[in-house]
């Protein structure tokens, strides 16, 4: 396996160009969400869009508008056009398998995704998101006013659960330090139970999910569901911020939902534009092998984007708790879950 270094992730942002650049092509394939999903497919393309820029190369995507799209578009991009496929999202684990195991000379990545075994001409990029949203989790329990947070899914599988995960580790570890009884409605890590729109798509779902979850009394909710979660910022913005915070995921919503900025408490960062970046510089330097890349807290490949309209309202007292606690993550003292 493969793993990328902190050393080398942070190269990857100031990685200057490579020789024949412009002979060289990354192709992306996106999930259902598509390519200005404000999440994971668009923050996967900014990876190829930011390699373009840097290192003069060429550029393409294909949105899946449904799961029987995956193998199709993948097809379309065969016979020497693309130097790099990136493939992005869990659902296209199977298709992107299925495709490199008949083209072993092409060079496949694929975004939330890791083969056991691993596969020789593909890169899963998996994210330790668990831990940023550890932090987020300890953050919103530290400001909630009704002792009630809320979290929801899009589809139950494992790139969207490890946020839920985190988040109420998080929670609970503030209870734990703090003798506070804060509650998360919306998922137990121990059954594995918990709710999901079964979507990626419906901002009517995203709404009316945090409705419900205010309704039951959370104050500070985190949808991990894409562009399914700006039903639910939607909603805050009218309810207004006294009433419900919402924390992003993927991407710092602050950017990529302006409109409603001043609703995103914080953002729950998965770095996939750094981690793309750094599979296409190994491709174009012939440093590419079939592995995996983990972007971590330590690495900077997950993160929490900052508090920006809420600056002033986060205690000084909790920010320096927050960061002792990214600090013990990083060296191992503290363990998720543990």
């Amino acid at each position: 396996m493969t793993f990328l270094t902190k050393t080398g992730l942070a190269a990857v942002l100031v990685a200057g160009s490579v020789t024949a650049a412009s002979a060289f092509t990354a192709c992306q394939v996106t999930d259902t969400g598509g390519i200005d999903d404000a999440g994971f497919n668009q923050t996967a393309w900014k990876g190829v869009q930011d390699s373009m820029a840097e290192y003069g190369i060429e550029g393409r995507f294909l949105e899946s508008q449904a799961e029987a799209d995956y193998e199709a578009n993948l097809n379309s991009l065969l016979g020497g056009a693309c130097d790099v496929i990136i493939t992005v999202g869990f659902l296209m684990g199977d298709a992107t398998a299925t495709s490199a195991a008949a083209n072993p000379d092409q060079k496949y990545s694929i975004v939330d995704y890791a083969y056991d075994p691993t596969i020789p001409n593909v890169v899963g990029q998996v994210y330790a998101t668990d831990q940023a949203a550890f932090l987020a989790g300890y953050l919103a329990a530290g400001m909630t006013e009704t002792g009630v947070l809320g979290t929801f899914g899009g589809i139950n599988i494992p790139p969207v659960t490890v946020f839920m995960d985190g988040f109420v580790h998080g929670a609970n570890h503030y209870n734990s330090v703090h003798g506070t009884d804060v509650t998360v409605l919306g998922w137990n890590p121990e059954s594995q139970e918990g709710l999901f729109t079964g979507n990626f798509d419906s901002l009517d779902d995203g709404r009316a999910f945090a409705q419900n979850l205010y309704d039951e009394g959370a104050d500070i909710i985190m949808p991990v569901a894409g562009p399914v979660g700006l039903g639910s910022a939607s909603l805050a913005n009218e309810l207004g911020t006294d009433e419900l915070k919402i924390i992003g995921v993927d991407a710092d919503q602050t950017q990529t939902d302006p409109d409603r900025a001043h609703v995103y408490l914080t953002s729950v960062l998965k770095r996939m534009d750094a981690t793309v970046q750094a599979v296409i510089k190994a491709a174009m330097d012939d440093t590419f092998e079939g592995g995996l890349i983990v972007g971590t807290l330590e690495n900077g490949g997950v993160g929490l984007a900052p508090f920006h309209s809420f600056e002033d309202a986060v205690p000084a007292e909790l920010k320096a708790e927050i960061e002792e606690i990214k600090a013990a993550i990083i060296d191992g003292s503290l363990t998720i879950g543990g």
